[in-house]
């Protein structure tokens, strides 16, 4: 193994990664890159765009090499060990909302692209962002204030026992108002509480987390909505909108190792509670009392992992072989309900007759209530081996075995001829990756593996059809296979520069799209892509560096069968062919830090015969800060420098106003950047 080597903003593993494309984020870059809400910590992964269609309480939406992961689909989420993203979700499959997160407890955030690593499981096919909490942080207060009525409050700190045992707490309350017409006013109560001994590779910790938030929305609105003046550009029809949530988990890890073995191992336990309040297609389905609905979700989610490694030489060759083991469980009571204002009406309580699954609906938004279970169990073997000194192979094998069960508790809404349905499935994923060089500070890198993510199990048993493939292609697979390769190369040649090429191509044997209708994601037709990812740093000076993410990508639904998923063509909404982002990183300039990052998200097509698009947007963030003195400083950040006025998403598809025809009018749906503004903090260390 090679020495990391750490920089201002990433970990050189350069001899040490598997791919291009994998990474480590310090702590230095997290706390330097202007983030106007948390989960854009994640933007600090390379090509990887976050942004909202709706209000700060629901789960940001992700975008990378070409996909719209919505939610979470395709990228697996992991904040100290514990999985963020919901299976069999609410609103949306893979459903991964980092709200709960307290920036400060960050320690690094590593990071992976594709399917070649065997420890990745459900909805890493595309990425994954392990989040790892730091043991200790310094003693801090700060408040923070911003133009568009976000306030923050925050307090941690660590108490050393002594140079083996730890004790850390953090809080952070804060509130958002946006710039809508009616406010987000959203809260946020979030608590931490970790003790910790020895140090990860041998000892132990437990960690105890709370959060609570809720508040306002303004969706996506129809934009023929503010051209005739009904909303301004901020403006909401319904706003009544909104959210509620809460997270409770406590989470463990235990270590230790010999000269030659490891062993590794963390188990969690998480209850969440989840309401949505969403109108999105508005008088369409009902033209009396409008089409909002309420999504709920109640979930307890237990599991953990274990690793053993060992390390062995064979004259020159070295190796390394690593077992392991992923559970997971969960059980969750879930519903969907037709309201107006968030109240429940009074036919999605009242018993229907026994028949086809429109019992239930008005139009196309049915009501439904399940009780669902989930077990997920993930064996691999990994196998690390240096040939040469210029040939390294890793080669693994992944075994899953997935088991649904899903209780409509809903008489009468089963769409076949039962009220339960349970569905299991293993898959095998062979993955390997073999390294060549270094030769002149440069590597080469050969992969290729299979990786998947997992159906809404109710859409898979047909309990609630609408959650799966439309019935005339076919059934809904449990786990979706995704198979993918990459080329690249990572070089430390130039002096003071970095430099990571990656050429991808993912095939997908369903792809997950937004059903603006229903406000859920469906399994849809098959997918493929093709890119390629530039990353460069560049130190001119110790404290300064200058960055760039490039991703270009070619997304199209494959396949003879398209017009059996209802597409009638092969372009896939949402999926942007660029994405990209510049910036620089200042630290210990004097008294001075601080950082920039233009971001671009290209245009990108909203129907699949590609007549209606969104030409994207290119957004600029400055942090600066100022060191008063060792234990006082003061920094601004301003978002939106240059007030572009775009899209932070954009859809098109059919709603209704009132006193329009009653099958509606198909428009684009537009949720509107935030304007310039800026946030001032300043932060006590004691």
């Amino acid at each position: 193994m090679s020495q990391v080597i750490v920089t201002a903003s990433r970990s050189d593993l350069l001899g040490i990664a598997l791919t291009a494309s994998q990474g480590s984020v310090t702590q230095e870059e997290l706390k330097l890159r202007p983030a106007y809400r948390v989960g854009q910590l994640l933007e600090t992964v390379p090509g990887l765009v976050v942004t909202i269609h709706s209000g700060e309480g629901k789960a940001n939406q992700y975008l990378a090499r070409g996909f719209n992961l919505d939610h979470g689909t395709d990228i697996a989420n992991f904040f100290d060990d514990m999985p963020i993203n919901r299976p069999t979700n609410a609103h949306g499959q893979g459903y991964s909302d980092l709200n709960f997160i307290i920036p400060e407890l960050i320690d690094t955030l590593d990071y992976t692209k594709g399917t070649y690593y065997p420890s990745v499981g459900d909805f890493g096919a595309v990425a994954s962002a392990h989040m790892h909490l730091a043991d200790i942080i310094p003693n801090q207060i700060s408040l923070a204030g911003g133009t568009l009525n976000d306030d923050e409050i925050y307090l941690g700190g660590t108490k050393i026992f002594n140079p083996d045992d730890r004790l850390l707490a953090a809080f952070d309350l804060s509130h958002v108002d946006g710039p809508f017409t009616h406010s987000d006013n959203f809260q946020k109560y979030a608590g931490a509480l970790r003790y910790s001994h020895g140090v990860p590779s041998n000892g132990y910790d437990l960690t105890l987390l709370y959060y609570h938030g809720a508040g306002n929305f303004t969706t996506d609105q129809p934009a023929r909505a503010v051209q005739e003046g009904l909303i301004d550009r901020f403006g909401t029809l319904d706003p009544s909108d909104g959210t509620h949530n809460e997270r409770l988990s406590l989470s463990g890890h235990y270590a230790t190792e010999g000269d030659d073995w490891r062993f590794t191992s963390n188990a969690y336990f998480v209850h969440s509670k989840q309401t949505l309040w969403n109108d999105f297609t508005h008088f369409l389905d009902d033209p009396i009392n409008g089409d909002q609905e309420q999504q709920d979700e109640n979930r307890d989610t237990a599991g953990g992992a274990t690793a053993l490694s060992f390390d062995h030489r064979f004259g020159s060759l070295s190796t390394r072989t690593t077992i392991g083991i992923q559970a997971r469980y969960d059980d969750i009571y879930i519903d969907r309900r037709h309201t107006k204002g968030r109240m429940v009406l009074d036919y999605c309580e009242e018993e229907q007759p026994s028949g086809p699954a429109v019992a239930y609906s008005i139009g196309d938004t049915a009501c439904s209530e399940d009780r669902v279970q989930l077990a997920d169990i993930g064996l691999y073997l990994e196998n690390s081996t240096r040939f040469t000194n210029w040939l390294r192979a890793d080669i693994g094998v992944r075994e899953e075995y997935y088991r649904g069960y899903d209780h409509s508790l809903l008489p009468g809404f089963d769409g076949t001829s039962n009220f339960d349905g349970a569905r299991s499935q293993t898959l095998l994923q062979p993955k390997g990756n073999f390294v060549f060089g270094p030769w002149a500070s440069t590597e080469f890198y050969v992969s290729a593996g299979r990786g998947f993510h997992s159906d809404d199990v109710r859409g898979v048993t047909q309990t609630v059809p609408i959650q799966g493939v439309p019935a005339a292609a076919g059934a809904t697979p449990l786990l979706v296979r995704a198979d993918s390769e990459e080329v690249g190369l990572r070089s430390d040649l130039v002096p003071k520069v970095k430099v990571q090429i990656a050429l991808f191509n993912v095939n997908l044997q369903s792809e997950l799209i937004y059903d603006q209708d229903e406000g859920q994601d469906q399994a849809s037709a098959p997918s493929e892509r093709e890119g390629v990812e530039l990353s460069a740093q560049y130190h001119p000076f110790a404290f300064l560096e200058l960055n760039a993410d490039l991703t270009a990508s070619h997304a199209r639904f494959v396949g003879a069968n398209l017009p059996a998923f209802g597409l009638n063509g092969n372009h896939i909404p949402n999926s942007p062919g660029f994405i990209g982002s510049v910036g620089a990183i200042l630290d210990n300039l004097g008294p001075y830090y601080g950082g920039l990052e233009i971001r671009a998200l290209g245009s990108y097509p909203l129907t699949a015969d590609n007549t209606a698009k969104d030409a994207g947007y290119t957004e600029t963030n400055v942090t600066l800060g100022y060191k008063i003195n060792q234990g006082f400083k003061a920094e601004v950040q301003i978002f939106n420098l240059f007030d572009v006025q775009a899209n932070s998403a954009a859809y098109y598809y059919t709603s209704r106003l009132p006193g329009e025809p009653v099958e509606g009018m198909a428009d684009y749906q537009d949720h509107p950047l935030e304007p310039i503004s800026a946030r001032f903090k300043i932060t006590a260390t004691f």
